[in-house]
């Protein structure tokens, strides 16, 4: 049986929503009117509210500051057709949520309360979700320990979270990587299938490295032997080899991408051979050597698809066919986002409509 939620919403007086530039929206520095809190404690969540966008007070001794007690979750809203808001997929983001929780000791929240939290929220904020071409209403619930405590123990308080902000595209042109073979993301056992907080923490410095030498992210393999090919930056990655689509399976190191899924979906509805096994880096290398590597684009929520300009690979760049030429990434990404516009019927499920 379904179970309601007593959610209190206390709204702001007056909205910001002067504010926003839908010609101009920096990613990730304008948030919307209202967010969503839940506390746990007790052994349930309660204290259910939506209040005006502000900080939050924590204590020094707050465990998440400490051990990074913390996983997040990150979808979009868009402005449809006829002017309403489509969600796109956030029953899968929900259950992603838990699956990461799990990992780190949190108490999952129950889908009814995610969903439910999450379309009151987006009803109040409406008016944020822009409406010009490569724009949404980024959405990020997150979970975080709230305990004060220092010592080294899993957490018995935490607070659910929801806040939004609108958005423009997140890479204004095609990103040039490297493949890297010193640093990893994350190891076989470790948490690197959790969107948690410390994954993303660690991967800055060798991000930060491969900037100063012109790359704008980093394609990450495998941590015992660095000749497996894993994830690109934040996202899943894929390849386009013979007119084959190249990808690795989801793994204990490699997140089960959201948008991953949705790409394989529509690649497998057109007929498209498709590869789920481990890739290796001299396959991409010689692929490119060789001029069979037609495409190689990153997937995820903020980008959708990424195109891949060049690859670095130890002291040689390899660039790939320009992005116009790239006939399978352009008409996933078009697909896409007829999908999220209602453009076109959403024949998989994917819509969830506010």
């Amino acid at each position: 049986m379904k179970r309601n939620f007593d959610i209190i919403t206390k709204a702001i007086t007056q909205s910001r929503i002067d504010a926003l530039d839908e010609s101009n929206i920096p990613f990730g520095k304008l948030y919307s009117d209202h967010m969503f809190m839940a506390d746990f404690k007790n052994g349930e969540w309660q204290d259910l509210c939506i209040v005006p966008y502000e900080n939050i007070s924590v204590s020094p001794a707050n465990t998440t500051l400490h051990y990074a007690i913390t996983v997040f979750e990150g979808l979009k809203a868009y402005r449809n057709e006829e002017g309403g808001v489509n969600i796109f997929r956030p029953d899968a983001n929900a259950k992603r949520l838990n699956i990461s929780a799990e990992r780190m000791c949190i108490p999952p929240v129950p889908e009814e309360l995610f969903m439910q939290a999450l379309t009151k929220l987006i009803k109040l904020d409406q008016a944020w979700v822009p409406s010009l071409p490569n724009t949404a209403l980024y959405i990020r619930p997150f979970i975080f320990a709230t305990d004060e405590f220092i010592g080294i123990r899993p957490s018995e308080n935490f607070r659910f979270m929801i806040i939004t902000c609108p958005v423009g595209a997140y890479y204004t042109k095609p990103v040039n990587v490297k493949i890297e073979t010193q640093y990893s993301r994350a190891v076989e056992g470790g948490t690197g299938y959790a969107k948690a907080g410390g994954n993303y923490g660690a991967s800055l410095y060798p991000a930060r490295q491969a900037k100063a030498k012109g790359f704008d992210q980093l394609i990450w393999t495998d941590a015992k032997t660095h000749q497996y090919i894993e994830e690109s930056g934040t996202m899943n990655v894929m390849f386009v080899i013979d007119g084959k689509l190249l990808t690795a399976p989801t793994s204990g190191t490699i997140l089960k991408g959201i948008t991953r899924d949705s790409v394989l979906t529509l690649a497998k509805s057109w007929g498209l051979e498709i590869v789920e096994k481990p890739v290796a880096v001299q396959e991409i290398i010689n692929a490119a050597k060789e001029g069979r590597l037609q495409e190689s684009f990153g997937v995820g929520t903020a980008a959708t698809i990424a195109p891949i300009a060049t690859i670095g690979f130890e002291e040689d760049i390899y660039e790939l066919p320009p992005v116009e030429t790239r006939e399978l990434s352009m008409k996933i990404l078009k697909e896409l986002t007829d999908i999220r516009s209602g453009k076109v019927s959403d024949t998989n499920g994917w819509i969830y409509k506010i």
